[in-house]
């Protein structure tokens, strides 16, 4: 049995603090359900559960909120998921897994998540609160997600220069999508936002003199933290054949560990993965969504994994966009089904913890 993917959406990304700073999770998502129900043309009844990746919030089932709030039927109980920035991809590849094995026909899947309303969390007896959660049992071997893609910069012999040069070149892709209106068929309006609201004329001398914020990696070359939510619509291929418009099948997909403290290299292994499990080389690719966390990031995974630059984030990526952590794997996800005619895409995220997730898109 098949999957498909038959409707993909999201809001814009906007930075913390930023349009969506009243918004709850729900409020974000809601609307993004509905466009895509009414892009595929069916029925709220129709959908069979929603897999919600979030990170950030204070729990309470978040997909079930989302699904209430959407207004689909009492019986989609919702499941909500936490593989950190690696969440939005992996409620995918979930929904896939489920319709596969017959188990669903019509899933919503994706991420949603609200860095301006994150609850403070503090561990007993702590002062103060913590911003990161740990992400192995070993304190000595648990780095920031700062200091960890610094480290892999020097590990890499990636400088700074280039770092910056590729943030530069993320943001001049992404005014340009945005000055053609390539993105006005993929955002759902939300607090008025129709546009990604960290993009901006990045110059090299702005990014030269960006604040440090680890080693080479500066304010310039680091994702933003964000709010946003994206979503798309998993259909069994019964369903697929029925409706009108595009249909892209779910090819392959996979999730895997690896240095617990390098992160940002994970997703090299996946990518290989799933193009060895589907049959194909990186050069068959007609082209990728890969996150921009940090720059170096993107960098290491791409030459890691072969892929070529030329492909990569034709739009712009995280850097230019923000980083929505549980729901930024969904956004890749979002962008590949819009921009994706002929062939085969890819999309891959790392997560803290040294986790890494692709998804296989063929049109």
């Amino acid at each position: 049995m098949q999957a498909f993917v038959i409707a993909a959406r999201r809001t814009a990304v906007m930075p913390r603090g930023g349009a969506f700073r009243a918004l709850s999770l729900e409020a974000l998502a809601a609307p993004v359900v509905g466009a895509l129900l009414a892009d595929a043309g069916l029925a709220p009844e129709a959908v069979d559960e929603v897999i919600l990746s979030n990170v950030l919030g204070p729990g309470g089932n978040p997909a079930r909120r989302v699904a209430l709030a959407a207004g689909l039927p009492e019986r989609v109980a919702g499941l909500s998921i936490d593989r950190q920035c690696a969440g939005g991809l992996d409620a995918i590849l979930l929904a896939r897994a489920m319709v596969m094995a017959g188990l669903a026909e019509v899933v919503v899947a994706g991420g949603a998540e609200s860095y301006s309303q994150r609850p403070e969390r503090r561990m007993p007896g702590a002062a103060a609160p913590y911003d990161e959660a740990p992400f192995t049992p070993w304190p000595d071997r648990d780095p920031g997600m700062a200091e960890a893609a610094a480290a892999l910069a020097v590990r890499l012999g990636i400088g700074r220069d280039r770092q910056d040069a590729w943030a530069v070149q993320s943001h001049a892709k992404a005014r340009a999508a945005d000055l053609a209106g390539n993105l006005a068929g993929e955002i759902v309006p939300v607090a008025g936002a129709m546009r990604d609201g960290f993009t901006r004329d990045l110059t090299p001398a702005l990014a030269a003199r960006a604040p440090v914020v680890a080693g080479s990696v500066t304010a310039a070359n680091a994702a933003v933290a964000a709010d946003g939510a994206a979503l798309v619509l998993v259909v069994s291929e019964r369903v697929a054949g029925r409706v009108a418009g595009r249909a892209l099948r779910i090819a392959g997909g996979v999730t895997l560990g690896g240095v617990p403290w390098e992160p940002g290299l994970a997703p090299v292994a996946a990518i290989g993965r799933v193009l060895a499990g589907a049959g194909r080389r990186a050069a068959d690719l007609a082209r990728a969504e890969v996150m921009e966390a940090y720059a170096v990031q993107a960098i290491a995974c791409v030459e890691g994994a072969g892929l070529d630059p030329a492909r990569v984030n034709l739009g712009g990526g995280a850097l230019a966009r923000g980083h929505p952590v549980g729901a930024s794997g969904a956004v890749l996800a979002v962008r590949l089904f819009a921009d994706l005619d002929r062939g085969a895409g890819l999309a891959a995220i790392a997560a803290a913890g040294g986790i890494g997730t692709a998804l296989l898109l063929e049109a």
